[in-house]
């Protein structure tokens, strides 16, 4: 599932309540469920080199 949060701001710091910009954050997620993990497994998905930005969660 993708997690969409916008935030809406002024251009200007006083009136003016027409003129706003619109930005916005995705996170994507992914789930993999691994039926029998053993520890080679497990130690391979920890040692993973990702790039920026990109964090693997492991829940046992």
């Amino acid at each position: 599932p993708t997690e969409i949060r916008k935030l809406t701001v002024n251009r200007s710091t006083f009136v003016h309540k027409d003129a706003r910009d619109q930005y916005e954050m995705r996170v994507h997620k992914r789930l993999i469920d691994i039926l029998s993990p053993n520890q080679k497994t497990i130690d391979s998905l920890t040692n993973l080199d990702l790039p920026a930005g990109v964090d693997i969660e492991i829940k046992m």
